[in-house]
């Protein structure tokens, strides 16, 4: 049961946003730039797997799995990538360039200042870019609030096992993107 009144039936962070609309228009633009911006140089799926990644660290339920389902239906017929990762991303059919943006990804989620020159030295010796590593860490520093917001409050949250609300929800957001609920 959520800690405040939000709106019955509605799940996770569009709760929020339709308790604070002058809010929730912002972090949903924001997170349409981070995730469907279209000059980033990770492909859209590989940043909703950064952003289930960090939410399956963070044990935020409702952000892991919308934003899992969302990348497994931007990976199409590699989906179960997604799982992989998120049970062993450093043994997952990813390229070291995704394992060492990943390795920050998971230091950014659990101490910030733990992220090393060695770790952005080895993220560049396989490929990744400035904005590769920039891009990486926005991501896992917002859904690190993003998953604390969703959790401090006690958002709806329908059960993980529940794969086809979640394949539902990840579809809106792979196709429509990050639109406000009304």
């Amino acid at each position: 049961m959520p800690h405040i009144e939000l709106p019955a039936q509605v799940p996770g962070i569009r709760s929020l946003v339709l308790f604070r609309p002058d809010t929730g228009k912002h972090l949903y633009e924001w997170a349409q730039v981070l995730l469907r911006g279209g000059d980033s140089p990770l492909s859209e799926a590989e940043r909703e797997l950064i952003a289930a990644f960090v939410s399956h660290r963070n044990a935020c339920t409702f952000c892991m799995s919308s934003h899992a389902a969302a990348a497994r239906y931007l990976y199409r017929d590699a989906a179960q990538t997604v799982d992989i990762v998120l049970d062993d991303y450093l043994n997952a059919p990813i390229s070291d360039k995704i394992k060492t943006l990943l390795t920050i990804a998971g230091k950014v989620q659990a101490d910030a200042r733990s992220v090393s020159e060695e770790d952005v030295a080895e993220a560049r010796a396989q490929g990744a870019g400035d904005r590769d590593i920039h891009d990486t860490v926005l991501i896992a520093a917002t859904f690190c609030m993003f998953n604390r917001y969703v959790d401090g409050l006690a958002t709806i949250t329908p059960p993980a096992e529940d794969l086809d609300t979640w394949a539902v929800m990840g579809e809106r957001m792979a196709t429509v993107g990050y639109v406000p609920p009304k």
